[in-house]
């Protein structure tokens, strides 16, 4: 298949002009630059979302991952303290000689403790950690894959905005031209009535037509002004700049597809399903990760440090060993969140289902409507060339006196008409080309 951009490049080359009234120089634009412009770190913000829901996940994992790797610490207490021996349930009752100094005392202290201590944690096996890690590795991969999309997608509003903003150019040219015709009409008759075979009623109804295409004129030029601004919008650029469009609304053939070929590129190449798949794959491994944390856990524990009743007389201790957990009765904590996460994995299951048949609905609606557009083209074409011969056989017949002017305004409005038909045509089919490279998710791909 040909690039799909490059019908927009064929025809003709870049219009000359910035807009009317900016004093400004034109920016000039092509769909390449254009797409550019919006999937820059600073353009489109669904593109800015996307890469920041990515950097959201990549951190989610990160912390994930620090479930699995060892935990270190360090601490460092210094105290001075007095104990009631009493509070602590030490009752001390001695028998006292009669005389004697000595009484055991309630309060102990004040005193110091120094205790300099470093601590550290790592866990053997937890089959439930584990597949939390999987799982937040999948969303990453969920993430980028949505970006992706994300960016597919927003080349194809741009492509869209950039195609109606040239077709508001090829109006706008059309409308013009319309005017131009309509004076032409005018002045002829205008000579015919000096000459004699015209009446004022010929001049009249050509002023009507002229002024009816003027006033079409003025509407192109606000239609071209709106779509140029929401292809800015699209690009998150200034709504003032002036642009100059370097494509030009045309045709070019495209290779024909097949339906299966356009389902199985869209089954395996669209970003958005492709992220769907990773969501249903994390939601299934954190269905496994609530399952698994009725298993036992492994974990080895250990500190050393110095303690004593500060630096000068402080002695070296130690603690290690192996902590086993297994999990008993939790009052059915565990089971709801199994529950609750078996019914998230069965929901991504049913979205990743629905998307699917979405896409193949995608691919055959916008083959159908490429196929319909050629037809249109070839029917258009048809009707634009018996419009111009209609026409200029109906001037010839009014130059030489043997018709009245409304023949000549009649052909004029069904050339008007046919152009029409030919732009209409010439944006459904470059608007159908746009859709099935979307649906198979290639907008990117097939950038001139």
């Amino acid at each position: 298949m040909k690039a799909l951009w490059i019908l927009l490049a064929a025809l003709l080359p870049a219009a000359g002009a910035a807009q009317e009234g900016t004093g400004a120089q034109a920016l000039p634009l092509s769909l390449r630059r254009a797409v550019d412009i919006a999937l820059a770190p600073e353009g489109n913000l669904r593109v800015r979302l996307a890469r920041e829901g990515l950097r959201q996940a990549s951190a989610r994992s990160a912390q994930a991952r620090a479930e699995l790797l060892p935990q270190v610490s360090s601490s460092l207490n210094y105290r001075d303290q007095t104990v009631n021996l009493r509070a602590n349930g030490l009752r001390f009752h001695i028998p006292v000689i009669e005389g004697a100094a000595f009484s055991f005392p309630a309060l102990v202290g004040p005193y110091n403790v120094m205790d300099a201590r470093l601590s550290g944690s790592q866990t053997l096996f937890d089959f439930g950690s584990i597949r939390r890690f999987q799982s937040s590795r999948a969303a990453v991969s969920a993430a980028r894959k949505e970006m992706d999309s994300a960016e597919e997608e927003v080349a194809a509003r741009v492509a869209r905005a950039y195609l109606s903003a040239i077709r508001a150019d090829a109006d706008l040219e059309a409308a013009g031209a319309n005017v131009t015709l309509s004076e032409g009409v005018l002045d002829l008759a205008e000579n015919q009535k000096a000459a004699g075979t015209s009446t004022g009623i010929e001049i009249t109804r050509a002023r009507v037509q002229l002024a009816n295409d003027r006033q079409r004129l003025l509407v192109a030029e606000t239609a071209r002004r709106r779509a140029h601004m929401e292809l800015l919008r699209a690009m998150n650029l200034e709504l003032e700049v002036a642009l100059e469009l370097t494509d030009r609304l045309g045709y070019v053939p495209a290779d024909p597809a097949t339906l299966e070929r356009a389902a199985a590129l869209a089954l395996a190449g669209r970003p958005d399903l492709g992220a769907q798949r990773e969501r249903e794959r994390s939601a299934r491994l954190a269905s496994s990760a609530v399952r698994m944390e009725r298993l036992p856990s492994l974990s080895f524990f250990g500190d050393y440090g110095t303690i004593g009743g500060g630096f000068d007389d402080a002695l070296p201790t130690r603690a290690y060993g192996i902590s086993l957990r297994l999990p008993i009765f939790d009052g059915g904590r565990m089971d709801a969140r199994r529950a609750e996460s078996a019914s998230l994995h069965r929901a991504e299951k049913a979205r990743t289902e629905d998307l699917e048949k979405q896409i193949e609905l995608d691919v055959r609606l916008a083959l159908d409507a490429l196929s319909s557009a050629r037809e249109q083209i070839e029917v258009s074409g048809e009707g634009l060339r018996l419009a111009e011969n209609e026409l200029a056989q109906a001037r010839r017949r009014y130059e030489a006196g043997v018709s009245f002017g409304l023949e000549v305004t009649d052909a004029q409005t069904r050339l008007e008409r046919a152009r029409d038909n030919q732009i209409q045509a010439l944006y459904n089919y470059n608007l159908a080309r746009i859709d099935l490279e979307q649906a198979m998710g290639r907008v990117r791909l097939r950038l001139p």
